[in-house]
């Protein structure tokens, strides 16, 4: 029962809680990057989390969809200058929203309501803890694209700094 409100809040009130998370945004002076953006592009990239994570609550873990949509991601966001250190602390502040909310908006008044509130941060945590996975995959693969091909980095330096062999598979 709490699983399906929340995944009906994520899907239908996406904007609303990517405001919240543009505010907290707002508020961080470690993302200098992020304070670039104007209110709306920060708004639209975080209501582009919610839906996904919805899906997943509803139908299960898809690590495909997952890693698709965190490695674009993170190729984005390094290919439009953000350090990696901004771009992860900005997922975990989108997670926040969400345990926020669930921990908030929900009338937690009996103990199995809570613990099933506890089951979905549980899965929340684990969505966005996988999502900065594929999301630093996604960022490193475009600094390796562009170290190897613009910048013409020996393939020996590439190697000796990116030691993931996600980098070295041949296509």
């Amino acid at each position: 029962m709490v699983d399906g409100m929340i995944i009906d809040t994520l899907n239908i009130n996406a904007r609303d809680l990517a405001k919240k998370w543009k505010d907290l945004i707002r508020k961080a002076p470690q993302l200098k990057q992020y304070a670039a953006l104007d209110d709306g592009g920060i708004i639209d990239e975080g209501a582009s989390i919610y839906p996904l994570l919805a899906r997943t609550l509803d139908r299960g873990l898809d690590r495909a969809a997952l890693g698709d949509f965190f490695v674009r991601m993170g190729k984005d966001k390094m290919r439009e200058g953000f350090p990696i250190s901004e771009v992860i602390y900005g997922v975990n502040l989108s997670e926040q929203v969400v345990i926020q909310y669930i921990m908030t908006d929900f009338v937690l008044d009996s103990t199995i309501r809570m613990y099933q509130a506890m089951g979905v941060v549980n899965n929340v945590a684990e969505f966005f803890l996988l999502g900065c996975f594929y999301l630093t995959k996604g960022f490193l693969e475009a600094t390796y694209t562009n170290m190897k091909g613009k910048d013409s980095v020996s393939e020996e330096l590439l190697k000796k700094y990116f030691r993931d062999d996600f980098f070295f598979k041949k296509d």
